[in-house]
């Protein structure tokens, strides 16, 4: 092999190896990134588990504050607000109805028809639109504007595949994902908002009102005949397909539960009656805190940066 030769095969073998160094080297650097992750996680998992005597203080802390929640307003951590949804669907409903869900970064309207066949839902449409970031710490009114005018646009587009009989004003059930004093089943008035809304004019008002009043303006012919929060709305599905179904829970932008509760436990209401014997009662359990429940750093620091310290997530 000549000079060239044996210089090329040099320079080729210090460049493998070259290579090679940079490759263990990123391996090294990978594993040691890995390994810290790995610690991480175990440290989070540790910070979080629960046994099975822990999660049973836990049961029994909530527990306490439910029954004082339903004993009178603001004497819990729970809100155990009433809904005033005595009955649920149980599959013999039929029609054309609307809906409009309302509870984070996006809202969906949605157009359904009922075969009056338990568990029978012909057909179905939904559209998804983002809320402008502007929009949820501007007006109630202009926040309502545009989820008005979107709602026309969706009714503009009716496909001839629904029936909707002529004379009739077609129904919206309204679900309002926050914390809302009912007033009826069709009527609420916002407490606070959460999950980055802060719109201080909308806090006291009916925001059914508020949602008509801008349908209204619009020249939509609608009208809510259900406001419901999330929870609420999918107890309602899940009790339409299966009449066993008691409580429902939402994970996602937030978390809460709902369950059904017989009206003589409701003791803030004395005398509240109604044809079932119960009513949905909305938990609004983002508020519920017990020393049994596991904290890690993460938490704290979550809460400290939030703009509600200690309170119901905002998130």
């Amino acid at each position: 092999m000549g000079k060239v030769g044996l210089v090329v095969a040099a320079v080729c073998a210090v460049g493998s190896c070259a290579v090679a160094g940079v490759l263990v080297g990123r391996r090294i650097r990978s594993r040691c990134k890995w390994g810290r992750a790995l610690d991480v996680l175990s440290e989070f998992e540790e910070g979080c588990s629960t046994s099975t005597a822990r999660l049973r203080h836990v049961v029994d802390a909530m527990a306490v504050e439910m029954h004082a929640g339903l004993t009178s307003d603001g004497g819990s951590k729970l809100k155990m607000l009433l809904t005033f949804v005595s009955r649920l669907p149980d599959g013999n409903e039929k029609g054309t109805y609307y809906a409009l869900d309302l509870g984070g970064t996006n809202f969906r309207v949605l157009r359904v028809q009922l075969g009056g066949r338990r568990s029978t839902i012909i057909r179905h449409q939904v559209e998804q639109q983002p809320i402008p970031q502007h929009l949820m710490t501007s007006t109630s009114e202009e926040l309502f504007d545009y989820i008005a005018m979107t709602l026309k646009q969706f009714v503009d587009r009716e496909e001839g595949d629904f029936d909707q009989e002529p004379d009739r004003s077609r129904e919206l059930g309204f679900t309002f994902s926050f914390p809302v004093k009912q007033t009826s089943v069709t009527s609420g008035v916002l407490i606070k908002w959460t999950k980055g809304f802060a719109i201080e004019d909308t806090v006291g008002k009916n925001v059914s009102q508020c949602l008509e009043e801008a349908m209204t303006k619009k020249g939509l012919d609608m009208r809510v005949t259900a406001l419901v929060n999330d929870t609420v709305g999918t107890l309602a599905l899940s009790h339409f397909h299966d009449e066993d179904t008691v409580a429902a829970v939402v994970l996602g932008t937030g978390t809460n539960a709902c369950y059904v509760e017989r009206t003589d436990a409701i003791i803030k209401c004395q005398g509240l009656l109604t044809d079932s014997g119960g009513m949905v009662v909305n938990m609004e359990w983002g508020s519920f805190w017990s020393s049994h429940l596991p904290r890690t750093s993460y938490d704290v620091e979550l809460d400290d940066e939030s703009t509600n310290r200690s309170d119901q997530a905002r998130l």
